[in-house]
């Protein structure tokens, strides 16, 4: 696995562990800034042909 794929792994846990506390204290804005970032993560992911467990 090399340092992209890894980065954009922790990237994208982080970022999914701040939308599940982000919804669950009713931040809508910080849960749709979250959102966007983990769109931007999969998408940046998938032009890279790195494989997304989640």
């Amino acid at each position: 696995m090399g340092e992209f794929t890894t980065t954009i792994e922790t990237r994208l846990d982080q970022a999914y562990k701040g939308l599940e506390e982000a919804t669950s204290s009713g931040d809508d804005f910080l849960a749709d800034t979250l959102t966007a970032e983990i769109e931007d993560l999969r998408r940046l992911a998938e032009d890279h042909g790195v494989p997304i467990q989640r």
